[in-house]
């Protein structure tokens, strides 16, 4: 046997290890997994002097790499704090599993349940930024599934810091440790996307690059988004001093994020008013401006934008500048180079507010509100996995409810179809017995 093949070996041994785990966290009680919730929260906090340590260690070796990525690889004990409250909040959450979505007599004694339950194994990779090991595991925990992470190798003592962390944690309850694996090799992360007999789901994070890959060299199911390019469109009836605002923080609050707008499109009624001024504030704060040609009559230093601009991802302090007539000139830009993550509209007219809400193609249309609240920890989901753009739920950040699928279950009283068919068939009576979320009895 070659290396290559004993590595791939031992890789299949990890992922059957950890689907088996992941059977038996299948059918927990919601107190079992939220006790081990509080656990792994009260590990991490234990573990923090060490995790930060690591992560210094993981940033003093990453000589080189791209500011961006860079940024997202540094955990602060801010962050660190914030990951930890996260990982409670999580436990605070409803249990995803046994809810009862379907409860229906199909005739008298045959009855049809939908119930929700875990996807089963997921594969998470990541570039750089530690704490997304956090909200992972923290989250496939509650909605009952394995999970098998690949940190990027900018990260690999913070990680293993993290999930050492985690797995004390368990150790300490029912859940089992192996549930939760860390892999730290490329090559490993290549044979994983081999593994669709034992993985369920592949979420990647990372740059729009890295998602691309992955998402054309697995055979399983991959749930994620490749590029981030946001906009914020400023309407012809927007309140200036909040359009502004609004710009500057979701450009400037955290440009390397995936929900920082990448493209402002200004309606050409007030953008002489506008343009100055959102202008000087954000050279203030060092953001490179490139505009079209109508935007540098008005701003003649800035760089001229080209047709690469409206579609690249620049996660840096760089934001591309459009000068549109319409509300339906925004939206047809929007619908032809954003990525479906998140854009918005700034103005006072409600009508505006509406057409945008309903035509722009995209995961979140927000109107008079940065798009950095595009985040699951923001939206009260605890944390998130990462986000969807895809067209198909889940969509957005995506908490416990994208973590898990339904199944039909049946049961009767030596019913068979022969009876509902032919000449003489019996009608089913198809009643709704109520769809009050009962759950499921595990």
């Amino acid at each position: 046997m070659t290396a290559s093949q004993n590595d791939f070996s031992s890789l299949i041994a990890i992922a059957k290890k950890t689907r088996l785990a992941s059977l038996k966290l299948a059918v927990l009680s919601t107190e079992a997994k939220n006790q081990a919730i509080v656990a792994i929260a009260q590990a991490l906090e234990s573990a923090k002097e060490e995790i930060l340590s690591a992560n210094v260690a993981d940033c003093q070796a990453a000589v080189g790499i791209a500011k961006p990525l860079y940024k997202r690889l540094q955990l602060d004990e801010h962050k660190l704090r914030d990951a930890i409250a996260g990982v409670s909040d999580v436990g605070k959450l409803s249990d995803p599993v046994g809810a009862v979505q379907i409860h229906r007599e199909l005739d008298t004694g045959l009855i049809l349940k939908r119930i929700t339950c875990p996807v089963g194994v997921l594969g998470v990779i990541f570039e750089a930024r530690p704490e997304a090991a956090i909200q992972i595991v923290s989250l496939a925990i509650k909605s009952g599934n394995g999970v098998i992470l690949k940190g990027g190798k900018e990260a690999i003592r913070s990680c293993e810091a993290i999930v050492k962390a985690i797995k004390l944690g368990l150790s300490q309850t029912t859940v089992n440790p192996d549930v939760v694996q860390l892999l730290t090799t490329r090559e490993e992360t290549l044979e994983l996307l081999k593994l669709d007999k034992y993985l369920d789901l592949i979420i990647p994070r990372g740059s729009n690059s890295f998602v691309r890959f992955v998402q054309k060299n697995t055979r399983i199911p991959v749930l994620g988004h490749a590029d981030g390019i946001c906009h914020l469109y400023v309407d012809k009836a927007a309140d200036i001093d909040k359009a502004v605002a609004i710009t500057i923080d979701a450009k400037t609050n955290y440009p390397a994020a995936c929900n920082a707008i990448e493209t402002l499109l200004v309606h050409s009624h007030i953008a002489t008013t506008f343009l100055p001024k959102v202008a000087e504030a954000l050279q203030k704060l060092n953001v490179e401006l490139r505009g079209d040609e109508p935007t540098r009559k008005i701003l003649p230093d800035i760089v001229v934008a080209t047709e690469k601009d409206w579609e690249t991802e620049y996660s840096d302090l760089i934001l591309s500048v459009k000068i549109v007539d319409s509300v339906e000139e925004a939206i047809t830009h929007i619908n032809d180079y954003g990525s479906k993550h998140t854009d918005a509209i700034i103005t006072e007219d409600l009508d505006a507010a509406s057409t945008f809400g309903a035509l722009v193609n995209a995961a979140g249309v927000y109107h008079n509100c940065s798009t950095r609240f595009a985040d699951g920890f923001r939206y009260g989901f605890g944390a998130e996995v990462g986000i969807s753009t895809q067209q198909m739920p889940p969509r957005g950040p995506v908490g416990l409810e994208g973590l898990v699928t339904y199944k039909y279950q049946m049961t009767g009283n030596g019913h068979v179809v022969s009876t509902y068919t032919g000449e003489n068939a019996k009608l089913l009576i198809h009643r709704d017995l109520g769809l009050d979320q009962l759950r499921n009895q595990r």
